[in-house]
């Protein structure tokens, strides 16, 4: 079918309305990535990353959306037809996908309470990693492996997460054992320095460093040392093996494990020769 212009008709709708909407859908995708861009540079490092990109995302949309609104009359669509058949279709997708609302829900909860901050490191359901992005939807963690493991906001939300740098410092400890004969008090004496000498090692809290159990093949002596989080895993490396070489510097070992077995026919071994 052919218009008074001479352009083809298909339905109610001519070319010319169907090439003037792509051309505001495509104007309306530039003008998104144009003023988004803008706003990155205008806020910078002004506001926290989880907030900026949410609103980034938020103005992205809505000018998507606004160019979506005008071209409706022109392919001849009535907005309020639309909004009403879509009331009754979200009403039908909403008990299909629960999930899906579920999860946008706890992203924003997410947003709210910041559990958790991009760059942190947490455990999430057994998986351990750095926080690479928040979305209302999902949550990018990307494991010390390099992979990179997307997890629903929803299971965020309601599980346990444990935030490693949630604080400005965290504990390590080890347990060190020593021999019997072995004087324990030196050994202790021993550690607290090489502990002092760690410029990285919190005096307050102060380190605890004491014998803290019997066992069957040494004394154990337990060390609490707190550091600053962002040094955490160098200092607790660095000390361990400073610790192991000065006791061993001073002639303190960490002994084997020993076992004496006593045979109940000893004395017929003996008698035969079996053993000396």
């Amino acid at each position: 079918m052919i218009d008074i212009l001479g352009s083809p008709v298909y339905g109610n709708i001519t070319v010319g309305e169907i090439l003037f909407s792509a051309v505001v859908m495509v104007l309306a995708v530039i003008l998104a990535k144009s003023v988004t861009m803008y706003l990155r540079r205008i806020i910078g490092d002004r506001m926290e990353k989880n907030y900026r990109e949410l609103i980034l995302k938020l103005v992205y949309y809505l000018i998507i959306l606004i160019g979506f609104v005008t071209i409706l009359p022109v392919l001849g669509l009535n907005p309020s037809g639309l909004l009403v058949a879509g009331g009754i279709t979200g009403i039908v997708i909403g008990f299909a996908s629960q999930s899906v609302v579920s999860n946008l829900i706890s992203g924003i909860f997410i947003l709210w309470e910041k559990p958790i901050r991009i760059g942190d490191q947490v455990e999430v359901s057994g998986i351990s990693g750095f926080v690479e992005d928040i979305n209302v939807m999902s949550t990018i963690l990307r494991t010390y492996d390099g992979l990179f493991v997307r997890i629903p906001n929803q299971t965020l939300f309601t599980g346990n997460i444990t935030n490693y740098t949630g604080n400005v410092v965290r504990r390590f400890e080890y347990r060190i054992g020593i021999r019997y004969s072995d004087d324990a008090e030196r050994a202790i004496g021993i550690i607290r320095r090489v502990i002092d000498e760690e410029p990285f090692a919190l005096k307050n809290p102060s380190p605890a460093v004491f014998v803290d159990e019997l066992g069957d093949n040494a004394v154990i002596i337990s060390v609490k040392i707190w550091s600053p989080v962002q040094v955490w895993y160098d200092v607790k490396m660095r000390l361990l093996a400073k610790i192991k070489a000065e006791l061993e510097r001073s002639g303190i070992e960490i002994p084997f494990p020993q076992r004496v077995v006593w045979f109940a026919n000893e004395l017929e071994l003996k008698d035969s020769g079996k053993i000396g």
